[in-house]
């Protein structure tokens, strides 16, 4: 059962290489989906502000990724 456990975690890993990057960019996701429209935003600028958080999101995660990998 532990080869089969291995299989599902490549599996996985194959997606979500970083867990705080997807469970950011989900949240991420559901703050424009939800919360925006709410504030009265009009629409294009809720796409840009869409973009932007997926941008610094992403600059985040890499600055981690580069700094984790300087230490090792």
């Amino acid at each position: 059962m532990s080869w089969l456990a291995a299989i599902w975690h490549e599996l996985i890993g194959l997606f979500i290489d970083d867990g705080s990057l997807a469970v950011l960019a989900l949240l991420w996701l559901a703050v424009c989906g939800l919360v925006l429209p709410h504030l009265g935003i009009v629409e294009g600028w809720r796409a840009g502000l869409l973009f932007l958080g997926f941008a610094a999101i992403l600059a985040e995660s890499a600055l981690r990724g580069a700094r984790a990998k300087r230490k090792s």
